[in-house]
Parts: structure tokens; sequence; C-alpha cells
């Protein structure tokens, strides 16, 4: 069976909004840094704004850095290629990225580094700052999600739900 969705562009705003989420998400642990500089600066009370100050110059080039990549992912000439009105076609051999019925990109499963399923849409990622979204509007109707969900599952790249409730009863003990 194969998942044939509608035509759906991803706008740019939203494109540098999920790459940010994603990076936060994805290096949680950078966050704390400034956080450390902070508790640094509380054991020397009388440096304390100059360790604030670096802090918060840290954590502002950071997401600066990071919002300047995003940004300038959409002004590439490989970048914009996901930002085009794309349809997708999706199998067990791989997701063809259709332009229009002559053009496409296939993209083999081996290329897909993870699959996040979010409460709007999934998003697959090609590497840290690539990835495709695709929202569940997309899609034509509830039976191709749920294909694709199994497909997913099947691929390892989502989590089954009884997989999931073994590792939630696992932590738990």
């Amino acid at each position: 069976m194969i998942v044939k969705t509608k035509k759906y562009q991803l706008e740019t705003e939203q494109f540098i909004k999920l790459g940010m989420l994603n990076i936060a998400k994805e290096w949680w642990w950078a966050w704390l840094i400034p956080i450390a500089i902070l508790l640094i600066g509380a054991i020397w009370m009388e440096m304390f704004w100059w360790f604030f100050g670096i802090a918060i110059t840290l954590t502002t080039l950071y997401a600066l850095f990071w919002g300047i990549q995003f940004a300038g992912i959409t002004q590439h000439e490989q970048g914009k290629m996901f930002l085009q009105r794309l349809s997708y076609e999706i199998d067990s051999r791989q997701i063809l990225i259709k332009l229009d019925a002559k053009r496409g990109m296939p993209l083999s499963w081996e290329q897909i580094k993870g699959v996040k399923k979010t409460k709007d849409g999934y998003m697959f990622k090609l590497s840290l700052v690539q990835f495709i979204y695709l929202p569940f509007t997309v899609f034509r109707n509830e039976n191709d999600r749920r294909f694709l969900e199994a497909l997913l599952r099947r691929k390892n790249f989502l989590k089954s739900d009884e997989t999931a409730e073994k590792d939630t009863s696992s932590k738990k003990k």
C-alpha cells in the first residue's frame, strides 16, 4: 500500500520554530551551562552580576546562532527544496518527495535518522538541521495515517504501544 499525501508547503516561520524546538530538545544539556554559571556566581556574591551577564550573553548567543542557522537554510538552494509545495508518496521501500507528476526525489528509509510524532504531525529527521514535517492534515484519510504509523512502528522509528507500556512499567520499578 502507498500513502499519498495532499500537496503541502511548510512555511518558513514554522520551519524555524520547529527547528529551534528540535535543537532545544536534542541538545538539552547546553541549557545547563548558563545555569551552572549562575550557580557559580551565587557562590561569589560580589561578582554575581558579572556571572549573570555572562549567562544571559551565552544564552542569547546560543539561541541567535541556531536561529541564524535555520534562517540560513531557508535561503540556501538545497534547503529551499523542503519549503516548496510538495506531495509525498510513502511505502515500505521509500518516501517519494514529489514536486509535480514528473519531478520527484526518492528518500530511502536508511537516510532517515529518526521520526518524532508530535501532537500535530510527524517530523522525519534527516540530520540535525534538516527535517520533513508532515502535519496530520496532509493525509487524505484516517486509514493513510494509521498505515503510516504502523509502517513507522515496523521500521522501529516509533515505539509500539506494548513497547511503550513495558518501558514505562520498567521505569516505575
